[in-house]
C-alpha cells in the first residue's frame, strides 16, 4: 500500500468542485487529492473525465466553484494576481504538442522563459540552456527550427523549456498522445529521467496505461468528475473498480489482438 502520511504533499485539492456554464454543468464533483512531493504522479481517466480542468486549477487559471486548492503552503485561487504569478514560477509545464513557437529556433524557443521572467545576461542565458538541453541529450542543433525536428526532439526542446527555470513541479499534458510507439518510448525515457535526475514532483495527465504502470509512484483515475481510485501501480492493476477494469481490459485485447496477427 501506498504509505501517503510518510509524505508531505507538494499539492492538495480539497472537495473541489467545479460548475462550468449557464447550466452549470458539473466537471469536478468533490475531488479530494494529494500530491505526495517528490513523485511522479499519473491521472488518468477517460476522455472528458476532468483531468484538464483539475490540471487548470493547479495552475490558478480556474478557481473551484467550491472547495480548495493547495500549493504548498498558499491557496493557489486565493492569491492575489501578482502573487499568483510569483507562485506559477515553481511549475513547469510540457503541452501535448510542445507548443513551441515555429519561428524561433531550439535555443531562442528554450531561452524564452529566462528572457521573458528574469534579469540574466545572454552568456548565463546560453549557459542554462545549455545545461537543460544537454540533460535531454541536445547537445547539438540549437540553430535548428521545430518544423527540422522529429517529434520526439520537439518534445525533448519542450521539455528542456519546462525545466529551464529550474522548477519544482513539472506537469505534464498527454505527453505522449498521437505519437508513434518509438516516439513514446524515448518520452517515457526522458520523464523517467528528469524525476531520477531532478527529483521534481511531477503530474502526467494521460490514457496511458502501459508508461502509467511502467513510471508512475502513484496513480489517480479521475472517472465522472470523481477520483474512484488513488495507489500505486501494483494497487491498480489489482483495482476491484468496474470502469479501471475496463480501461486495463480494453489495453489486454488491443495485445492480444496485436499478438494474433
Amino acid at each position: 500500500m501506498l504509505n501517503k502520511s510518510s509524505l508531505a504533499s507538494a499539492i492538495q485539492f480539497k472537495e473541489v468542485y467545479k460548475k462550468f456554464g449557464e447550466a452549470q454543468e458539473e466537471v469536478l464533483k468533490g475531488v479530494s487529492l494529494d500530491f505526495p512531493m517528490g513523485q511522479l504522479t499519473y491521472i488518468l481517466g477517460s476522455s472528458g473525465a476532468g483531468q484538464s480542468v483539475l490540471l487548470k486549477h493547479i495552475l490558478g487559471l480556474l478557481r473551484p466553484t467550491r472547495g480548495e486548492v493547495w500549493v504548498g503552503s498558499e491557496c493557489i485561487h486565493q492569491l492575489s494576481r501578482r502573487k499568483l504569478a510569483q507562485a506559477r514560477m515553481q511549475f513547469g509545464m510540457l503541452f501535448q504538442d510542445a507548443a513551441l513557437f515555429d519561428d524561433w529556433n531550439v535555443f531562442e524557443n528554450v531561452a524564452f522563459p529566462l528572457r521573458e521572467h528574469t534579469r540574466l545576461n545572454e552568456k548565463e542565458i546560453f549557459k542554462k540552456v545549455e545545461k537543460a538541453l544537454a540533460i535531454l541529450g541536445m547537445e547539438t542543433g540549437l540553430d535548428k527550427y521545430p518544423n527540422e525536428l522529429s517529434g520526439g526532439m520537439r518534445k525533448r526542446v519542450g521539455l528542456a523549456r519546462a525545466i529551464i527555470r529550474e522548477p519544482s513541479i513539472l506537469l505534464y499534458d498527454e505527453p505522449t498522445t498521437g505519437l508513434d510507439p518509438i516516439t513514446r518510448t524515448k518520452v517515457d525515457e526522458l520523464i523517467a529521467k528528469l524525476k531520477r535526475e531532478l527529483k521534481l514532483t511531477s503530474i502526467v495527465i494521460s490514457h496511458d496505461i502501459p508508461s502509467a504502470l511502467m513510471l508512475a509512484d502513484c496513480i489517480a483515475f479521475l472517472h465522472k468528475g470523481k477520483i474512484v481510485f488513488f495507489g500505486t501501480p501494483s494497487e491498480f492493476k489489482k483495482s476491484q473498480v468496474g470502469v479501471i477494469q475496463e480501461f486495463i481490459a480494453a489495453e489486454e485485447r488491443m495485445i492480444r489482438t496485436f499478438d494474433l496477427k
